[in-house]
């Protein structure tokens, strides 16, 4: 296969999610998530609420086959739980019709990012009680939708939301807590596997989870791949990879917890949110891994510098190539960069632990 052709059966398609492009913040119901107050400035978006026909219209011009969306949580239940909100529901099967007419196969992702704020109130992610909430949100969401939506991603890059929404503060809600960082992570996962139950004994003909994933080297492998690292910049890729990938793949597809991983964990949350038989219910089987990549994850071994740089995306953090280092609370050892860093890039991991 030559680098200019594609597999036959390949299909191209475009992805969206909820907060980015919907729009109609307080309409038919909805009430805020975590992103209303942190980014207030998306209430009308690019109004794919009022002009998702004209959206359609333009992915079938564009020869698109598939269209991946995010339900918004805060649509379906405006305050977490309870009764969903029929008309939240209502615009969804609006947008399924329209993609059916056009020939446009629907992917749906449930979770990318917009927590409702009345569960962020009692806890968010950190709490148990989410992933519970969540699972009966993705059994009402198929509830409504299954009959014309096969493949169903439960969570969206849950490094990001936990450890730029709850680690670095970078993203919503905006806490800076690394006990609250790998709380999240837990729950998230756990959720992960609640609602892959839930939307099998509901019927789901395909169930997945998309992960942002980076491969992780140092500055001389950018250069000369086959390098043959030092032991102290192999040690921190190994870290880096755990921290950034492997934390959610292994438990997701092993059904089970780096090992390195554990002591880091238990230093900075405890391992007390981590109950007995959560890692079976997390490790469902899948029917397909979604990969979000965007860039390389440089790492370079640094113990004899202290990690006392600004958080990620201040001057001194992103002033040169490999420069970008880890917020005070994550110890000595490594510092991490991307060549095309960006908030929502690994290169904001705040872990160099």
């Amino acid at each position: 296969m030559s680098i200019t052709s594609f597999p036959e059966g390949f299909v191209w398609g475009v992805s969206t999610s909820a907060f980015q492009i919907e729009g109609a913040t307080t309409a038919d119901g909805r009430l805020p998530s975590i992103w209303d107050g942190f980014s207030a400035d998306r209430a009308e978006a690019c109004d794919h609420y009022h002009r998702y026909p004209e959206d359609v219209r333009l992915m079938k011009e564009l020869g698109m086959a598939a269209y991946r969306f995010s339900v918004s949580w805060a649509r379906i239940f405006p305050e977490g739980h309870g009764k969903p909100n029929a008309a939240g529901l209502d615009f969804y099967d609006r947008l399924l019709d329209e993609l059916a007419g056009a020939g446009i196969t629907p992917y749906a992702t449930l979770y990318h990012w917009d927590l409702p704020q009345a569960l962020e109130d009692r806890g968010g992610w950190p709490a148990r009680d989410t992933a519970v909430r969540f699972a009966e949100y993705a059994a009402a969401v198929h509830e409504r939708l299954g009959d014309r939506v096969d493949t169903w991603f439960t969570l969206n890059e849950p490094w990001v939301a936990a450890f730029l929404g709850y680690g670095s503060g970078i993203h919503a809600p905006g806490r800076k807590s690394p006990a609250d960082a790998f709380r999240a992570a837990h729950h998230m996962l756990l959720g992960h596997g609640l609602a892959a139950q839930a939307l099998r004994a509901a019927g789901a003909e395909k169930v997945g989870i998309v992960l942002n994933i980076s491969p992780v080297m140092t500055p001389a492998q950018v250069s000369d791949f086959g390098r043959e690292l030092s032991e102290e910049d192999a040690a921190a890729v190994a870290r880096i990879d755990a921290l950034a990938n492997r934390q959610f793949l292994e438990p997701a597809l092993r059904g089970a917890y780096p090992a390195e991983l554990l002591p880091v964990i238990e230093r900075h949350a405890g391992l007390d949110h981590v109950h007995d038989g959560d890692l079976e219910t997390i490790a469902q089987p899948v029917d397909l891994l979604g990969v979000n990549y965007y860039t390389p994850l440089v790492v370079q071994a640094q113990p004899s510098e202290p990690a006392d740089a600004a958080y990620p995306g201040s001057e001194e953090s992103s002033s040169a190539p490999f420069r970008r280092r880890s917020p005070p609370w994550a110890g000595r050892s490594c510092r991490t960069a991307s060549p095309c860093s960006s908030a929502a890039s690994p290169a904001t991991i705040p872990a160099s632990i």
